[in-house]
């Protein structure tokens, strides 16, 4: 419903500052009468340092009419602070709001102050969940879910895992499920965030852990390209594992032949894994070979490896 201020007694107090179009905008945004009267209430409350319920109202107002404008988003979140407002009302407040605007960046910034004012992830998982029903590879909210891993030290966190698993096995070609396992399970001893504090006595059985988490990691990134042989995202996996435990490429050698012993090849992915293996092995002619065979069965990248034979001559 519109809703104007300028016969409100409540804001009798206030007089709007207008929006600045002196400088004669060759191409002036058609903003509604009422936003650009919210706007110009909105501009005199920030200018008298307002923070107040009637303000609270206002910010929820225009965000209404506009959920992409960060300043109001910023100019709430100082008011719900200043007011004392628990996190949890405006989690309420704000979680159809998210629902209704999946592509909102802002939102999450937002989000992402209050549940930090909160100090605590409950209940964040399941909202998480329900935005991902909605749009699987959302970045803003993978984003955000991986803020919220680094800011609570869910590191190697069950449910975290679990939750990447559930989402691979639903497409095994999310890539942005692939990303956060990996940024679960590896990212926190990347940061010196995980495995502190331990005895120097379990240094070496932490090293085993370690080397078991890699196996298994490496097992489970050949089950899922053996589903999908094509899925760049596994392959993408299986090398991050290998980089993150300085393992050379050749270590799955056996592993990608599975793939390139017919031809055309069963993975395109495959084969550019053993033109890694062959350069890693410094096999030039078996390199060769690889790369006219990319070039003849990956025609739309066939001038990169058509230019990547010419440079091998070179070298």
């Amino acid at each position: 419903m519109t809703k104007f201020y300028h016969d409100d007694p409540a804001w009798a107090d206030i007089e709007p500052i207008p929006q600045d179009d002196t400088g004669h905008p060759l191409v002036a945004i058609a903003y509604t009468a009422e936003y650009s009267e919210a706007m110009g209430y909105l501009r005199a409350v920030m200018a008298r340092n307002e923070h107040s319920e009637r303000v609270l109202a206002l910010t929820e107002h225009v965000i209404g009419i506009n959920p992409a404008h960060y300043t109001v988003w910023l100019y709430r979140a100082r008011t719900l602070e200043h007011l004392s407002i628990p996190p949890s009302d405006e989690l309420r407040w704000l979680n159809p709001i998210a629902l209704s605007h999946l592509k909102n960046y802002q939102i999450w910034n937002h989000r992402q102050a209050i549940v930090d004012r909160r100090d605590s992830c409950e209940g964040e998982a399941d909202f998480i969940a329900q935005m991902l029903d909605q749009d699987a590879k959302n970045y803003h909210v993978w984003s955000y879910r991986q803020w919220m891993v680094e800011r609570f030290g869910l590191w190697r966190d069950v449910g975290e895992v679990a939750f990447a698993e559930e989402m691979i096995g639903r497409d095994v070609r999310n890539n942005s499920a692939w990303n956060h396992r990996f940024f679960v399970l590896f990212g926190g001893r990347k940061k010196g965030q995980a495995g502190e504090g331990e005895e120097e006595g379990k240094e070496e059985e932490e090293k085993e852990k370690e080397k078991e988490l890699v196996q298994r990691e490496i097992e489970y990134a050949k089950q899922a390209i053996r589903q999908a042989p094509q899925s760049q995202s596994a392959w993408d996996y299986l090398r991050a594992v290998l980089r993150h435990a300085h393992l050379p490429i050749s270590t799955i050698a056996g592993f990608a032949n599975e793939y390139n012993d017919v031809s055309p090849p069963r993975s395109l992915h495959a084969l550019e894994a053993q033109l890694e293996i062959y350069a890693e092995q410094n096999k030039v002619d078996e390199a060769r070979s690889t790369l006219e065979a990319l070039a003849e069965f990956d025609p739309v990248r066939k001038p990169y490896w058509t230019y990547r034979q010419k440079e091998l001559v070179v070298a």
